[in-house]
């Protein structure tokens, strides 16, 4: 080889170099752990559904080669391989994908193994409001898609959207919001309870007791909200529980009893929080539409 053909190859070698070094990219997760990723990952497991929700949401849906088993938003992801529970998949499952990147909770019980094993994992778990907009330039870094200030001016003025319209009649309405009926409540302090403040009403579960405390129903009974929001997953019998008949939420029906798929918009702190407001607004106007309290 000529020493100019030689000179030429090592330019381009350089370059080539230069280039993958450009997309390399060092990420902190929620654990505080750097996580060194060779360039924007093209493989993705996601095991946990608001974190599904997030990467399509940057427009990285078409990355994703696995889910978690409720991971079902968008309708594409339904087609995509289910690897079990996001607390604890199915770990061989989620090798067999062969991905350069595994997202998933700080709750999940495989980190440690997929680490072992070789696989880039990242934690990252949005509780509120802010975390989601944490979790969304997180992943804008990761993606390298630059949409995440997009995606979240869309989320916030929707949600402000959803809180003008509502009128002046329900605002102040006390809201009792049941997670499951355990029962679990989402608190002031969770990210249902931040919409919920922004929607103008009162939650009647304190940021002192948690973001999703469970509760002694008889707490429920001496607050006597005014609205009672709940999936119909636990409402059944929700009248027939001690005491209950007396709420006056359930007195004067102002219960709102939201479906499955209504649900699932609900409880996931991800790119649908705009949507879960406007469900939110329409139930806090139909209920303050009923008349005086």
């Amino acid at each position: 080889m000529s020493m100019k053909k030689t000179r030429t190859t090592l330019a381009a070698l350089g370059l080539a170099l230069s280039a993958l070094a450009a997309h390399a990219l060092d990420v902190v997760d929620e654990r505080g752990v750097t996580v060194s990723l060779p360039q924007p990952p093209q493989r993705i497991v996601t095991l946990l559904p608001s974190l599904t929700e997030s990467v399509c949401a940057l427009g990285a849906c078409n990355r994703l080669v696995g889910i978690d088993r409720y991971s079902n938003s968008p309708e594409q992801v339904k087609a995509l391989p289910q690897v079990g529970g996001g607390l604890d998949p199915n770990v061989e499952a989620i090798v067999a994908l062969k991905p350069d990147a595994v997202l998933l909770a700080k709750s999940s019980r495989v980190t440690q193994r997929l680490e072992a094993l070789g696989m880039k994992v990242l934690v990252l778990e949005p509780k509120n409001h802010a975390d989601v907009r944490r979790v969304l330039d997180k992943l804008d870094q990761v993606l390298g898609t630059h949409d995440a200030p997009r995606v979240w001016r869309v989320i916030d003025a929707s949600v402000s959207a959803a809180a003008q319209s509502l009128p002046a009649s329900a605002r102040g309405l006390r809201v009792y919001f049941e997670v499951n009926n355990a029962p679990y409540a989402a608190g002031e302090s969770s990210f249902i309870g931040e919409t919920l403040a922004r929607l103008g009403v009162k939650n009647i579960v304190p940021a002192a007791l948690g973001p999703f405390p469970k509760l002694n129903p008889e707490y429920v009974v001496r607050a006597n909200p005014d609205l009672i929001m709940v999936s119909v997953r636990s409402a059944q019998g929700l009248e027939q529980r001690p005491g209950w008949a007396g709420i006056r939420a359930v007195r004067e029906g102002r219960i709102c009893r939201f479906s499955a798929e209504q649900s699932d918009v609900l409880v996931r702190p991800g790119p649908r929080m705009d949507e879960a407001a406007r469900l939110m607004a329409q139930c806090i106007a139909e209920q303050g539409a009923k008349g005086p309290r």
